[in-house]
């Protein structure tokens, strides 16, 4: 009787586990990369094309202090401004499929997310906070064998990132990340000017990944009393600001007391250690696409006339973290 009831269990337990799916592979990845001194930044997924098969799963994990996101919208879904999600966000372990946004928030070093992929078909993948930063997934079908294995994905990821991050770190010396990068002290022959960022968006059979230097470049200048700097942003596609001051909680608009010059740079004026002024976004035009608008010009330069001797320190809205800093030292 109780070798019955084994049989019994037995028959029940293979019956269920016939109805239950197989349990795909556990594939994973990496979003972004840095130099150990946070400074160059690869706004990259790593790699960002992958073959799995439907039922599998991918998890990524952020490897850097700036802040990205893991982002699958629907065909023609339109991008909504950072940092607004599909609306809202998704939990890790979510289903994609085609039919539905998912989304993590923006995240940061040491946070993973993963999706499962149920049904084939060939997928993009985006950051909302970084414009050029997609990637490709092709779920196929489990009949196809796939072209690579994990360790194939780990090495390319490494060789993607080094590749990215292989010019040596600008430290205010070293002129040969300026000549790397297209800039120097006085980029454009006039003195007293100072490159916000640099950086470049490279393209492959997957997408596209951007390098970008999060710094001042030079960081500190020195003027006399009445001189004015100007500050230009020469990244392709990450935003900076100039913030003297109190840090505004939106960071996107200027400051009020900021003009608009003949030549459409921002320009304001510095009496004192006591006055804030924050620039707002200083970024280059979106890339132009065929079938759509021209995109207006964008807000590349922003001047400061300094009134008064002292030094005033300033940073980055967007980048401080990462180190992005600098003073002015103005002389009598």
């Amino acid at each position: 009787m109780k070798r019955a009831g084994t049989t019994v269990a037995l028959t029940i337990l293979f019956a269920l586990l016939s109805l239950t799916p197989a349990l795909g592979a556990q594939w994973h990845a990496s979003v972004g990369a840095q130099s150990k001194d946070k400074g160059r930044q690869a706004l990259a997924f790593l790699p960002n094309e992958i073959w799995i098969h439907a039922g599998d799963s991918i998890t990524w994990t952020f490897e850097v202090d700036e802040i990205h996101t893991v982002t699958f919208l629907t065909n023609g879904q339109t991008r909504l401004p950072f940092p607004v999600g599909c609306p809202g966000f998704s939990a890790s372990g979510a289903t994609f499929d085609g039919s539905t946004c998912v989304t993590t928030p923006p995240s940061v070093t040491g946070q993973t997310f993963g999706v499962l992929f149920p049904t084939s078909g060939n997928y993009k993948l985006v950051c909302l906070v970084h414009e050029d930063m997609t990637a490709t997934v092709h779920v196929m079908d489990t009949s196809v064998a796939l072209p690579h294995d994990q360790q194939f994905y780990d090495r390319q990821a490494a060789e993607q990132a080094r590749d990215l991050l292989s010019a040596p770190d600008r430290d205010g010396h070293d002129s040969e990340q300026a000549h790397d990068m297209g800039s120097g002290r006085h980029h454009d022959g006039t003195a007293n000017a100072v490159a916000v960022g640099i950086g470049k968006v490279v393209a492959n059979a997957g997408g596209h990944q951007t390098v970008s230097l999060m710094r001042f470049v030079e960081p500190e200048t020195v003027i006399h009393a009445g001189g004015t700097v100007e500050w230009t942003n020469h990244d392709s596609i990450t935003p900076h600001t100039i913030t003297f001051g109190t840090e505004p909680a939106d960071p996107m608009p200027p400051s009020s007391n900021v003009t608009v010059d003949a030549d459409g740079a921002l320009h304001a004026t510095i009496t004192s250690n006591s006055d804030s002024v924050h620039s707002g976004f200083i970024m280059s035009a979106p890339q132009e696409r065929l079938f759509l608008p021209q995109a207006p010009l964008g807000t590349t330069r922003f001047r400061i006339t300094f009134a008064t001797p002292g030094v005033y320190s300033y940073i980055c809205a967007l980048h401080d973290n990462l180190g992005m800093k600098g003073r002015i030292i103005v002389l009598p």
